[in-house]
């Protein structure tokens, strides 16, 4: 064949050969890039957790505040009001510039306790990233996590203040919010929550997802929504910070009912709201999950408020309202760490459980021990809290109607429940509850006793007696 022939003829089939297999190539090499596109936020989820992050900001300003200052006398109602709103907003700052960073980021040689700074000051945080949930392949906007992360920080101080109503320096407050979440709230969520997440661990020995995690997170110990982070943490800060600042003067003598139980009420109700983002807004993701948290934060709560009315009927002759709201908080924090894991019978028997522990615990036992807990902060957080950690590993079983704890190695990363042993899951949650005493309790013990020694822990004598309103403020929450 001539030469001519060749390019006549061969020179369209070898181009259309060309752009056939450019095709082809083209086609083969998107495969794998949309196979590897990263997971976009969907917007349900998306939705889902900016409400329930708008969710905890009012369960703690008003719903805290209202709660704890309807327990303390007319004099120090604003006090009350004051210190639960500046922590907030104090601690929102702390967050956005270095808290974020400590609790949710790698932190290299100290990654088993705390983060790095990373993220500080937000850094690398943009309307483009994104956080893993606890499903593969489902991710939500980063900062639609770090608003709703700053709601926990800033109300875990806040429960604090409590303990030692009516009797501590607003400054002091403020320095030791400071010191408080920087060396002690946010090594403990980075401890407890921080993890490689579902798709590192689906693709990665498991060995490899234990040592890149938190030490209580290690452990195999599980919290849903915070039962060791806030509240036992808060509870047991709590509990010796009033050891530390000993009691109010008059403390027994006197009578120092609650000025207006109204709006103590008003407060409970304000956090029961709130407290379903809070558990159900933990799951990040709006799916089954999310439901089951959301029916276990109605059915434990009203058993736990429930059961608290009618064992102080019982010993006291009468049911009360603070007893019953009281309860109810009770319930609340027990089914923190379970939300997401017990089924709702189980969740039942919980608040039913945790209803008369804490009663017995804010009463008998505050009696005996003879310490000045204000507003009953450990008997509520502190021991509902250990409870509801300890008993989220029972609760958790599938035998009971529990979630299970997901594997995240079994069907190629779908999240489906694993084994489960429960002796194995109560001693690790002992395990995280151990931690979380020893640290917080000994952690906070050293930083109340550094405030004290830089500016002083507690008012005198004549501002104690005269009202935190107007000494410590100039002003009152009531003026007729």
């Amino acid at each position: 064949m001539k030469l001519s022939s060749v390019l006549r003829w061969g020179a369209p089939a070898l181009a259309a050969g060309l752009l056939i297999a450019g095709a082809a190539y083209a086609q083969d090499a998107a495969a794998p890039a949309a196979a590897a596109a990263a997971p976009t936020p969907n917007k349900g989820d998306t939705t889902w957790m900016l409400v329930s992050t708008v969710l905890v900001l009012l369960m703690t300003i008003p719903g805290l505040a209202l709660f704890y200052g309807g327990l303390v006398r007319t004099k120090n109602m604003l006090s009350v009001l004051m210190q639960v709103m500046a922590i907030s907003c104090v601690v929102m700052i702390i967050w956005a510039i270095y808290g974020y960073s400590l609790a949710f980021s790698d932190g290299g040689g100290l990654n088993t306790f705390v983060g790095g700074f990373s993220k500080a000051f937000l850094s690398g945080v943009d309307v483009t990233t994104t956080v893993e949930s606890f499903s593969r392949g489902v991710v939500i906007p980063e900062l639609v996590f770090v608003c709703f992360q700053m709601t926990f920080a800033a109300i875990t101080p806040a429960l604090i203040v409590g303990a030692f109503a009516e009797r501590i320096k607003f400054s002091a407050l403020l320095l030791f919010t400071v010191l408080w979440v920087t060396f002690i709230y946010f090594p403990m969520a980075h401890m407890v929550w921080w993890w490689p997440g579902p798709e590192f661990a689906a693709t990665n020995p498991a060995d490899a997802t234990v040592a890149g995690a938190g030490l209580i997170w290690s452990f195999g110990a599980i919290d849903f929504a915070g039962g060791t982070v806030v509240h036992i943490n808060a509870g047991i800060t709590a509990l010796v910070g009033a050891l530390v600042l000993g009691k109010r003067i008059g403390f027994g003598k006197e009578p120092m009912a609650p000025h207006s139980l109204t709006l103590t009420l008003v407060g409970a109700g304000l956090l029961w709201v709130g407290w379903f983002g809070f558990n159900a807004g933990s799951n990040l993701e709006a799916n089954g999950y999310a439901a089951l948290a959301m029916i276990n934060t109605f059915l434990a709560t009203a058993a736990a408020a429930l059961a608290w009315m009618f064992v102080e009927w019982m010993a006291k002759g009468h049911p009360s309202m603070l007893g019953l709201a009281s309860g109810a908080i009770a319930g609340l924090v027990a089914v923190t760490p379970a939300a997401g894991f017990a089924g709702p019978m189980g969740s039942i028997v919980l608040g039913l459980v945790v209803g008369v522990i804490c009663f017995i615990a804010c009463t008998s036992v505050k009696n005996a021990l003879g310490y000045d807990d204000s507003l009953d902060v450990f008997g509520v957080h502190g021991v509902g809290g250990i409870v509801g950690a300890i008993a989220t590993g029972i609760l958790v079983s599938p035998a009971l109607g529990g979630a299970g704890v997901v594997d995240y190695t079994l069907d190629g990363g779908a999240g489906t429940a694993g084994a489960y042993d429960m002796a194995t899951q109560v001693m690790a949650q002992c395990k995280g509850v151990l931690v979380t005493l020893v640290w917080s309790g000994v952690g906070s013990f050293i930083l109340y006793k550094i405030v004290d020694v830089l500016i002083g822990l507690r008012v005198t004598e004549d501002k104690e007696r005269e009202g935190l309103d107007i000494t410590e403020h100039g002003e009152r929450a009531y003026n007729s």
